[in-house]
């Protein structure tokens, strides 16, 4: 909270004041805690804001360098760098997300979200470690456990785009709950046809719990830009 409240003055308040003088073009601006994207139409805007934010930022705190970088990013950065002879924009981790940029259905540009493969493996060990702890407890028991966990686990991820992910993610829980089962006894021999109705009764599947962000920004916007 104080953290928030201290980078409301010095970031957002800031920022806003900066993008009203010296802004060429739409500015976006997207802050939680003390990770933020800021979003520019020009690269030398974007320059010359991060030279002007770390000045200002030197008064107080210092910038994570490992963290902060400049990249090419939206619509038109996959054509750019291919004139230049380069190869796909680099992406970004944001909020347990890794955003790429990605073609749609219809050959368009979207973002891609898709979870970001260091969480998910933290999260997948910390289930295995739950699982082992849990081992000997009732089968029921532990499946209402995973149903939960998974189920909220899924409830912030499953965004359009990134299901394929999370239905390995599933897959991967799938396999440490039955590794668990197995260990209950040394003669167990859980068959994957047997198992896998347990997991279907408990392990829930991923389905889209956002919807897609154009949608989302229209009906917030109602057509106005959030830049005005």
């Amino acid at each position: 909270m104080l953290a928030n409240i201290y980078l409301h003055y010095v970031l957002d308040l800031w920022a806003r004041q900066w993008r009203q003088r010296h802004a060429r073009g739409d500015v976006i601006v997207v802050r939680y805690a003390d990770d933020s994207v800021v979003g520019f139409r020009t690269q030398w805007q974007a320059q010359q804001f991060l030279v002007q934010l770390q000045e200002r930022l030197a008064r107080f705190v210092s910038l994570n360098a490992s963290k902060t970088r400049l990249i090419e990013f939206g619509r038109f950065a996959a054509r750019n760098r291919r004139k230049r002879g380069l190869g796909k924009p680099e992406t970004f981790d944001f909020l347990g997300f890794t955003h790429c940029c990605s073609p749609n259905r219809s050959g368009g540009f979207q973002i891609l979200r898709l979870t970001v493969k260091k969480r998910m493996r933290a999260t997948l060990l910390a289930i295995r470690d739950e699982l082992k702890r849990r081992r000997h407890e009732p089968v029921r028991v532990v499946g209402q456990w995973l149903n939960r966990v998974v189920s909220g686990y899924f409830n912030y991820h499953a965004v359009p785009g990134n299901l394929i992910r999370l239905g390995g993610f599933r897959l991967a829980v799938c396999r440490l709950w039955r590794q668990a089962l197995k260990r209950r006894s040394q003669r167990n021999r859980l068959q994957w046809s047997r198992y896998g109705r347990l997991a279907d009764l408990y392990i829930p599947r991923p389905r889209n719990a956002h919807p897609y962000p154009e949608d989302r920004f229209a009906s917030r916007t109602q057509g106005r830009s959030r830049m005005r």
